[in-house]
């Protein structure tokens, strides 16, 4: 399901995203018209994709997801639409391939934060998962993977 987790630190990232807070069960409806209004306000402004896109997680409850779907970016662009600015911060996370369909997902990310958990660390309050490879890229689910990136909390002791 997922490969071994590890710890690293990530580098600021620009990014052009669309924020939504939407119910659980609506997810599916928004995700793909979403990808496809951040492509399309990249084109318009000629600004080049500098990876794959991405959900990041800003809250998640048992009734909706408080999230933003986004793609790294070479350069800034400019609000338009729904399509904001935006920065993924430099962090520290927890990080894993999951591999496989979207529906296996929720338990990658059980499996990720248990084994952060029992590393000792503490969580941060965001995550995101970067879609490497989907179905714009393979028909069968099983080639599917996403990478995961949870926050970590980091301490200094002392200072």
């Amino acid at each position: 399901m997922i490969d071994t987790p590890f710890i690293t630190r990530t580098d600021p990232q620009i990014t052009a995203l669309i924020p939504l807070c939407v119910g659980r069960a609506e997810i599916q409806q928004h995700m793909g018209p979403g990808m496809a209004e951040l492509i399309a306000t990249l084109k318009a402004q000629s600004i080049t994709p500098a990876g794959p896109l991405f959900v990041r997680h800003l809250r998640i409850t048992a009734e909706l997801f408080d999230l933003q779907i986004s793609i790294p970016v070479t350069a800034p662009i400019a609000a338009e639409g729904r399509v904001e600015p935006g920065l993924l911060p430099a962090t520290t996370v927890a990080r894993t391939i999951y591999r496989g369909p979207y529906e296996g997902l929720a338990t990658a990310w059980i499996a990720l934060r248990s084994w952060a958990l029992a590393q000792g660390h503490t969580l941060g309050t965001d995550l995101w998962e970067i879609y490497l490879t989907g179905p714009n890229t393979s028909s069968n689910p099983e080639d599917w993977r996403t990478e995961l990136n949870l926050p970590l909390v980091a301490w200094t002791v002392g200072g």
